[in-house]
């Protein structure tokens, strides 16, 4: 019987059976940044003990960083300042590499990984960082993983893993117009739900994943975390190699040439067997809107709030301030917001550019475009995106987390509801105990700071 890729690459990096149970399994690849390290680095000098392997962990500076660095200088909350010196005298102390502040490659750490070629197709990656997942895009098993197991990965390369069924999720033709990774992705976890994947790796195929980019993919495997599922990966291939070619932590020359020829038989077999298999037809997905207070409470733009089943949704209608039956379509915002690691890449700000173009931002709404890296937003102003925004009147601004998560100056105030292509839509996630979330693509969310309120984006398209 075939193997499914989770299985040829888990195999691969399984060090030993544990006593519990558990898989050692070697880390190919290990990310880490300010917020989840601190305490990490501390336990392993409190034990005595060094990093195994230097060369395999890469550091970045990305979710207290501010986005607005006209001030120049520290931190000016001494918060976001003294987490990120911090991450500074740890890799000075265990010789890893960082991209910090003043670094042409400092941005969001699934932005900047995949962009040098450091991610690659095979890999075992592990961040301390839920949306690890992202890297799956490339044939790798990623894994998001806590404190306590960035400690361990930094003492021994290693993590105590318990092996995932596999899910199979097909994505049958081709997306309609206006109908991006981000949609299909969010309509999936409607269907599916924010624990349907728990236990699960999922791994994404069909024509409408084959058809994508890398970026595309990267949105994809981004929020499979977000379904509940540990791992999200799709297949390598031609698409895959060609991104990585050239790129800086690439193999180069003939060496990139036989990788690919290893990598090609990096993929699931046609005889594999699946714990489970979900085929979701791509082209009658419209863009979707979140409602609620988690991924999985959406909806499509043309469609309805459904009624409650249960009191989650009920306290989510209460807290957003809706009632079942409304449509989404029409409703204000306050804020506009677009970056991310799901969706803060050059492909994310083009489309974004491609409906503000020519248009202004209606005079109510704060908004905010954030490069997911100084790539990024070297590439993006070489093309002249920034002035497409910023003739609009939205804000240009440096590589960052930014809104997503709001642990730096961007956050939303009092009741604000925003537009956002982010990930989360959870209370708080925004800095507003009251804020209100509402998730969609980038290109949505330009509709929406252009109208000042929910509309469905193929109404700016020349489609």
């Amino acid at each position: 019987m075939g193997r499914t890729l989770f299985e040829k690459v888990w195999t691969a990096h399984a060090v030993r059976r544990l006593r519990t149970g558990r898989t050692q399994v070697f880390v190919g690849l290990h990310y880490v940044h300010e917020v989840t390290s601190p305490q990490a680095f501390d336990m392993l000098r409190a034990r005595g003990g060094g990093v195994a392997f230097p060369g395999r962990t890469i550091a970045t500076l990305d979710h207290v960083v501010p986005t607005d660095r006209s001030a120049g200088g520290p931190f000016s909350d001494q918060t976001a300042e003294e987490m990120a010196a911090a991450l500074e005298r740890n890799c000075a102390q265990f010789d890893i590499r960082l991209f910090g502040r003043g670094d042409p490659h400092q941005g969001i750490v699934h932005v900047v990984g995949p962009e040098l070629g450091l991610t690659q197709p095979g890999m075992t990656v592990a961040c301390g960082d839920s949306h690890t997942s992202t890297h799956g895009a490339f044939g790798a098993l990623a894994f998001g993983i806590g404190t306590s197991q960035v400690r361990d990965v930094l003492a021994s390369q290693c993590l105590a893993l318990d092996p995932l069924r596999v899910r199979r999720v097909l994505f049958t033709d081709r997306v309609a117009p206006g109908v991006s990774a981000k949609d299909l992705v969010l309509a999936m976890i409607g269907r599916l739900g924010v624990n349907g994947g728990v236990g699960f790796a999922y791994e994404y195929g069909g024509e409408a994943v084959s058809a994508m980019d890398m970026e595309q993919r990267m949105t994809l495997c981004n929020m499979a975390v977000e379904a509940g599922a540990r791992v999200g990966y799709v297949n390598p291939d031609a698409t895959t190699f060609r991104y990585l070619e050239g790129r800086p932590f690439a193999p180069q020359g003939s060496a990139f040439h036989r990788a690919c020829a290893w990598w090609s038989s990096l993929r699931s077999d046609a005889s594999a067997r699946f714990d489970d298999e979900v085929e979701i037809g791509a082209s009658s997905v419209e863009p979707m809107v979140t409602w609620g207070t988690n991924p999985g409470q959406v909806v499509p733009i043309s469609g309805r709030i459904p009624a409650p089943s249960g009191p989650d949704d009920e306290e989510a209608l209460r807290f957003m301030g809706f009632r079942s039956g409304q449509l989404l379509a029409g409703t204000p915002i306050d804020v506009a917001f677009i970056g991310s690691c799901t969706n803060g890449r050059l492909s994310d700000l083009r489309e974004a550019a491609r409906v503000v173009r020519g248009r202004r931002l209606d005079p109510r709404v704060r908004a905010l475009v954030v490069p997911g890296s100084s790539a990024v937003r070297r590439a993006a102003e070489t093309e002249g995106l920034d002035r497409v925004f910023l003739d609009a009147g939205f804000e240009w601004r440096a590589p960052g987390c930014s809104l997503c998560l709001a642990m730096n100056a961007d956050r939303l105030s009092g009741t604000q509801v925003c537009a956002a292509s982010s990930n989360r839509n959870f209370r708080g996630r925004q800095g507003s105990p009251t804020g209100r979330t509402l998730l969609m693509s980038p290109a949505m969310v330009a509709a929406a700071a252009i109208a000042g309120h929910v509309r469905d984006v193929r109404e700016y398209l020349d489609l």
